[in-house]
């Protein structure tokens, strides 16, 4: 417009002045910080996260989590779903922990309904829980180090999932999404001859986690890559209720399994792995030493189900299952970290309200305090460290 000019960029807002060169004659240049969008990214990667990050150069100012854009309104939807239908819904917020996310929900209940569960279902739970942990820990742990550039390892990882993968789908008939827990007990008794298979597949996950040690633990370029990188300390992961693998990377030694114990855990000799570097080669080192426990408990439990007489599997309910009027908070020790489910029942055959305290929620918003200061190219090997599903986010 006439009679106007732009202003000298070191009177704009935002601007600093930055010297180019070397000697008297260097040049001054304008620059500024940058705002860069990371995401949303499809969903049919590992979901849809934004991240907006303010950068100085290359390296981060300051990180916003935006989350929220998987929503479905879970919460709303177990409000109108009876007892049976919720866990349909349930396990699917975090896909890749199905069978832990359908146990917390039907603890809950029998809380509730002061139900007595019979002893082969807990240990059967028990066993399941565990194998299932297995499964979502050798998904991160085969994903991570393709995220860096190792491909190879990955591809073990996927091989010793399909192995446990074959025993889950056998007995219950669902390959992702298991629908396999009911109030009272499990959907079914195990098949016959299925104990001594899982024995079998859990030997044989157990003979190859040398190979992935070897191909990327010590790695000299994985190493790079992770150590001392997106360290977390035990004050912040307090702070913000980080929990699980993560949490136990920076030395804060919480487990439920072992501090309070549920299903059978308090008859298992519960070994919890921590470390105290809080970065990311300490996260891979948590996840990989937790396979080696999980598998050992899996032992423990198809040891003490062989010597188990036959026996109910879960109790017979009515056609119409009603919860008494009341409230309970069951948690577990998921595979990502501590799931929480409050419940509050007016003694109708649906909830009043079922709260779920998921562990990626924690686990993501502590980005915030941990990405600042952090480069640019080590974006993504502290992202692929925190071990989160997105859906476990949005719920």
């Amino acid at each position: 417009m006439g009679g106007m000019t732009e202003p000298p960029a070191a009177a704009r807002p935002g601007r600093t002045e930055r010297t180019v060169g070397m000697g008297a004659g260097a040049k001054e240049l304008a620059a500024e910080d940058v705002i860069l969008n990371i995401g949303p990214q499809h969903p049919s990667t590992h979901g849809v996260l934004r991240l907006r990050l303010a950068l100085a150069g290359e390296r981060v100012e300051a990180a916003e989590p935006i989350i929220g854009y998987m929503h479905r309104g879970a919460e709303k939807l177990f409000e109108v779903r009876d007892y049976r239908q919720i866990i349909v819904l349930a396990n699917r917020h975090d896909w890749l922990s199905a069978f832990a996310n359908e146990l917390g929900v039907v603890l809950a209940v029998e809380r509730m309904l002061g139900m007595e569960v019979p002893v082969r279902a807990v240990w059967a739970r028990t066993l399941l829980a565990e194998l299932n942990r297995v499964l979502s820990h050798l998904m991160f742990l085969g994903a991570y180090p393709m995220e860096l550039g190792a491909v190879t390892p990955g591809l073990a990882a996927l091989r010793a999932r399909e192995t446990l993968q074959a025993v889950l789908e056998e007995v219950s008939g669902g390959r992702l999404h298991y629908m396999f827990n009911r109030v009272g007990g499990l959907k079914e008794d195990l098949p016959d001859g299925w104990p001594a298979r899982t024995a079998a597949a859990v030997g044989e996950v157990r003979r190859g986690l040398p190979d992935l040690e070897r191909l990327i633990l010590d790695n000299e370029l994985f190493l790079a890559r992770t150590k001392g990188i997106g360290v977390l300390d035990p004050e912040t992961v307090m702070q913000y209720g980080v929990s699980g693998p993560i949490a136990r990377a920076s030395g804060v030694d919480l487990d439920l399994r072992r501090d309070e114990p549920y299903l059978a855990y308090g008859e298992l000799p519960v070994r919890v792995v921590t470390r105290t570097a809080g970065d990311c080669h300490a996260r891979f080192e948590v996840l990989l030493e937790q396979v080696k426990v999980s598998l050992d408990l899996a032992d423990a439990c198809l040891a003490r189900l062989r010597s188990l007489p036959p026996g109910p599997i879960g109790q017979r309910l009515p056609k119409v299952l009603k919860v008494p009027e009341g409230h309970t908070y069951a948690w577990t020790e998921n595979p990502l970290g501590l799931n929480g489910y409050y419940l509050v029942s007016r003694g109708e055959k649906t909830p009043w309200r079922l709260k779920l305290r998921s562990a990626s929620y924690s686990n993501v918003q502590v980005l915030r305090e941990m990405l600042p200061g952090a480069l640019v190219a080590d974006l993504v090997a502290i992202l692929g460290s925190m071990f989160f599903v997105v859906g476990d986010i949005d719920r």
